[in-house]
């Protein structure tokens, strides 16, 4: 009798204990879900979910305030996520908030997070519509981290091409770096131009400090003013030789020298303007019998 009263104490025990855990158990799953406590919906539209699904977590600010409550196929075009939210939290939230899709880490489940609005002071309302941002799809990241890749092969492979080439080639650039006898050739260049240029140096500071006939012509103002007088002078000179041989030609002495020596220039002007029209007219028939054989 004492043994099964024992026993029956053990079952009512662990049945009691089995009914704390389950509603414990209940109640914690329910709290993560906002079974308890008060709540309110919001939803978003989405033209794509990006893979997530109901009871994914809601964030605001970096914190959990709610969870996925459904998601709605409305087009194809078109999804509409239901979200339910904790209803102590609704306050931070203002009707220009956004919501976005992104994980729980690089590999980890999707999360639903909302942020807050900065122009609009109105708190948002049960079941109100707030703006969504396109989601950052992880196959579209994959495949420009793909791209990349390609494109670093590509230039890995004609960088080791471009570095064959130089140790290998004959090219003016690969000669520069491995031809002795190129870079002592511009070695030796580089030295006359060093030469050249101490020279003209050397030039220049005697053009500036030195007495000759030269120097004075840049330096010197007093050589400057005489050799402008000297040509002020030939010009002179000219003008004056150039009205005396006018003159010559109105004297009946000289008259009939200028005269045949004005008629023999024209003569030679005329033979030479009858040799420019024979070559003329013997290169256009050569055109023309050109074409005429074509």
């Amino acid at each position: 009798m004492n043994k099964e009263s024992g026993f029956q104490w053990k079952l009512g025990m662990f049945v009691i204990i089995g009914l704390v855990l389950f509603i414990s158990t209940i109640y914690f799953i329910g709290k993560q879900q906002n079974l308890f406590g008060s709540t309110f919906n919001l939803k978003s539209n989405f033209k794509s979910v990006s893979g997530l699904e109901i009871g994914n977590n809601v964030r605001f600010a970096g914190i959990n305030i709610g969870t996925v409550s459904d998601i709605q196929l409305k087009t194809d075009s078109s999804v509409v996520v239901v979200f339910l939210i904790k209803d102590e939290v609704r306050k931070f939230i203002k009707t220009d908030a956004t919501a976005s899709i992104g994980s729980d880490g690089l590999m980890g489940d999707k999360v639903l997070t909302i942020s807050p609005g900065v122009a609009s002071n109105k708190i948002v309302e049960d079941n109100d519509v707030i703006a969504s941002k396109i989601p950052i799809d992880m196959e579209d990241v994959m495949g420009s981290v793909k791209k990349s890749v390609d494109n670093a092969g590509i230039i890995t492979a004609q960088l080791a091409q471009f570095t064959y080439n130089m140790n290998n080639g004959n090219g003016t650039l690969s000669k520069l770096m491995t031809d002795k006898e190129m870079a002592g050739s511009i070695k030796k260049s580089l030295l006359n131009l060093e030469t050249s240029s101490n020279a003209f140096s050397s030039f220049t500071t005697k053009m500036n400090t030195g007495k000759g006939a030269l120097s004075k012509l840049v330096t010197d103002e007093k050589m400057g003013r005489m050799v402008d007088s000297t040509m002020n002078n030939i010009q002179v000179t000219t003008k004056g030789f150039t009205e005396i041989t006018e003159a010559a030609k109105h004297n009946f002495l000289l008259r009939g020298y200028f005269k045949k020596k004005e008629k023999a220039e024209d003569k030679k002007q005329e033979e030479l303007d009858n040799q420019e029209e024979a070559e003329l007219k013997k290169a256009m028939k050569k055109a023309e019998d050109s074409i005429s054989k074509k």
